[in-house]
């Protein structure tokens, strides 16, 4: 078997390089396509459905998730798989009841339709909450990337993370959502490419599957591990992710508008719901077989980055460190644009430029995206000098605080008309409150966790149930005793009636007039000739560095992935040369 490297060699950090050179490519490529607002944070809304997807799947983990669960795997066995599948039912969820009305809703932001639905002051009360928790978010998953990087593989953390986070920042200025999406897709291809070749090493070292589970503890292999992680620790995260899903997870709800049919926007979570039942159990094989080989890890957060350096040979360790980059930057770069996209659009076109042309508004759309950028680095770095596992742990539980209370009134908003904007007011300062009372009530307890029926629940999991409890009671109770106006009404039912109209048979449908500040020929934009050309530009730089690889195996893994890369990025090119390119339209 390959034997552990010491450092990146020079041909992975070749790799590693030439793959960053290609991503600030294709924002590039993708800027003078800019010329709306709509391209810029929606994609015209001519996202295919299988970019947009794919876009959807890498927005929902980072390489956080690389590292925890897979240290999850290596101390409770598939308990880790469990708990990431919980991704699944959150996913089919909203394909099943939000998917259609989120892209019937014709919005540009995912906050937009707030104010129709209850009033602007929802709409500015749920934008300025959660821009800052998405920037702070973001400063946490550099923090990891940085970790990840200088413990695992002996790169220096704050040059990993200003890499990291120019590169990504660079292509979303630049390119907007099409340059997110595109990047998105090829990082999904370098991920599978890395994930299975590590699968199958690290399951090949445990001598087969069959030795694998033979030499595993006892209730290694069973789906819950109590009583830290039963079957109700299971069910509280699977309320939370339904919940963040569907509504405050900002670049997931923009995944189902940019496309252009409301069937594309349900094809795009159907793919979701499959690649998030077969992802999981790939991703963490390697961690489930390292007990067979590697019983001696003490730190197991670091199994994943030991693993990468014992078992995968030169060339590929560089693709999947660019893997693990590409997890992280697909996040964060969604949720540049999408923040972007708030606070041009919610805010800039709301409150201070309502008639700004298309052309200033792209302009302050990428002055925004470098402001999120700049300000999550900035974070980032101050968050790496201090405690960095008491900050993922205190966003964990502000994440628990503020979900249910705002994503009950917009689940809400979308469904019904019962509900009253002082209802979704007071359950959200409410909902908030209610969690707020129970951390300060546990803390001064010296309470981080409850017992019930053999089950442990962390503070946070009571924090969502009981959250989520007062958030739907309080709006239950204000709205028997409060009443919409005529006006209010009349609002509210124009804004139902229009989610129940099809794209392309609502007036608002109809292309715009064109803006006037732009001249010339309105671009084109197909995806197929970039997605195909940097798919066999990373070939290429597999293929160029197997000769500096010395083992023979070494030289076939980087040979068959390369070659099978090549192969994918020949049929995309003819894919792009059999499909004509789609005008970006304004439904």
């Amino acid at each position: 078997m390959i034997l552990a490297e010491a450092r990146l060699q020079g041909a992975d950090l070749f790799i590693l390089v030439g793959y960053f050179v290609l991503m600030f490519g294709i924002g590039v490529y993708f800027y003078r396509h800019m010329r709306e607002m709509k391209d810029f944070f929606s994609g015209g809304n001519n996202i295919p459905w299988w970019l947009s997807g794919i876009s959807y799947y890498m927005s929902c983990f980072s390489a956080f998730a690389f590292i925890t669960f897979s240290a999850m795997a290596y101390q409770f066995g598939w308990v880790a798989v469990t708990l990431f599948w919980v991704m699944a039912p959150a996913t089919l969820v909203s394909v099943l009841f939000f998917a259609t009305r989120w892209r019937r809703a014709r919005i540009d932001s995912p906050v937009e339709y707030l104010e129709e639905r209850y009033g602007p002051l929802l709409r500015q009360l749920l934008a300025w909450e959660g821009i800052p928790m998405k920037i702070f978010d973001d400063g946490l998953k550099l923090v990891a990337i940085g970790i990840f990087m200088s413990k695992g593989l002996g790169m220096d953390m704050f040059w990993s993370m200003i890499w990291a986070g120019m590169i990504m920042l660079a292509y979303t200025y630049m390119g907007g959502l099409w340059a997110v999406m595109v990047t998105d897709f090829l990082q999904f291809l370098v991920m599978v490419a890395g994930v299975i070749v590590l699968a199958i090493l690290a399951v090949s070292e445990a001598g087969g599957l069959g030795n694998m589970i033979r030499n595993a503890p006892i209730g290694f292999f069973g789906p819950t591990h109590p009583p830290e992680y039963g079957w109700l620790y299971v069910a509280s995260n699977i309320f939370l992710f339904i919940l963040a899903f569907s509504s405050i997870n900002w670049a997931l709800i923009q995944r189902y508008y940019c496309v252009p049919k409301e069937r594309d926007a349900k094809k795009v979570g159907w793919l979701v719901v499959v690649l998030n039942i077969i992802g999981p159990p790939l991703i963490l094989l390697p961690a489930l077989a390292a007990r067979s080989f590697m019983p001696e890890v003490s730190e197991s957060k670091y199994v994943y980055p030991m693993l990468c350096m014992k078992l995968l040979p030169t060339g590929m360790l560089g693709l999947v460190v660019a893997a693990l980059f590409a997890s992280t930057m697909a996040m964060l770069s969604s949720n540049y644009n999408v923040c972007a996209s708030v606070m041009t659009n919610d805010i800039y076109r709301r409150h201070i430029r309502p008639q700004a042309s298309q052309r200033e508004l792209v302009l302050v759309g990428r002055l925004n995206t470098l402001i999120v950028g700049i300000t999550s680095l900035s974070a980032a770095f101050l968050f790496a000098l201090v405690s960095g596992e008491g900050l993922f742990r205190s966003m964990i539980t502000i994440f628990a605080i503020t979900t249910p209370p705002v994503a009950l009134p917009m689940i809400a908003g979308l469904f019904t008309r019962w509900f009253t904007n002082k209802s979704a007011l007071a359950g959200f300062l409410l909902g908030v409150l209610s969690g707020v009372g129970i951390l300060v009530v546990c803390y001064f307890n010296g309470r981080s966790s409850f017992e019930f029926r053999g089950n442990i629940l962390k503070v946070e999991n009571v924090i969502t149930w009981v959250g989520g409890g007062v958030t739907l009671a309080v709006m239950t109770l204000v709205s028997l005793v409060d009443r919409h106006t005529d006006a209010q009404r009349g609002r509210i039912d124009a804004f139902l009636h229009r989610l129940t109209v099809p794209i392309g048979q609502a007036a608002v449908d109809k292309p715009a007039e064109p803006d006037s500040t732009l001249r010339g020929k309105e671009p084109t934009i197909s995806p197929f000739r970039v997605v195909g050309v940097s798919i066999m530009i990373i070939a290429g730089l597999m293929l160029a560095v197997a000769p500096a690889v010395g083992q023979r195996l070494a030289v076939k893994v980087d040979l068959i992935v390369g070659f099978s890369l090549l192969t994918i990025g020949a049929i995309v090119l003819l894919r792009h040369r059999r499909r004509p390119a789609r005008t970006t339209s304004g439904s």
